[in-house]
């Protein structure tokens, strides 16, 4: 049986982002297990928007970030997540943090946008 490679990263996020994205995971079902899970489906639907890189450069902004979460990412996510950072690293040079900006701005966008049911 093949196992999937994966690597660990971690970022800081606000206390009142923290918990509204544990209620959400819960709320969808996938447990506290399933954080990591969440969150990477959370960075592939974010990295398909065309104006992600300016999304990222407003999570920039979140200021007092003291929760550290530590995520699980396949390797190919965490390659798709390399690329995006070059690419925001050409729309923003001076950018800090590139790579916690676009998770952080991932679990936003998802927390924002509805998911909405196939079936409606």
């Amino acid at each position: 049986m093949m196992t999937k490679s994966t690597a660990m990263t971690s970022i800081k996020v606000q206390d009142k982002l923290h918990q509204k994205l544990q209620q959400r995971i819960i709320n969808d079902g996938y447990g506290m297990r399933g954080k990591s899970k969440w969150i990477a489906e959370a960075i592939e639907s974010f990295l398909d928007l065309p104006d992600y890189p300016t999304f990222a450069d407003i999570a920039g902004d979140m200021h007092h970030s003291k929760e550290l979460i530590s995520i699980r990412l396949s390797d190919h996510l965490m390659t798709k997540l390399e690329r995006a950072i070059i690419e925001t690293r050409r729309h923003y040079p001076g950018m800090e943090g590139v790579k916690s900006n676009l998770i952080r701005a991932s679990i936003l966008q998802r927390l924002i946008r509805q998911t909405t049911s196939v079936t409606e």
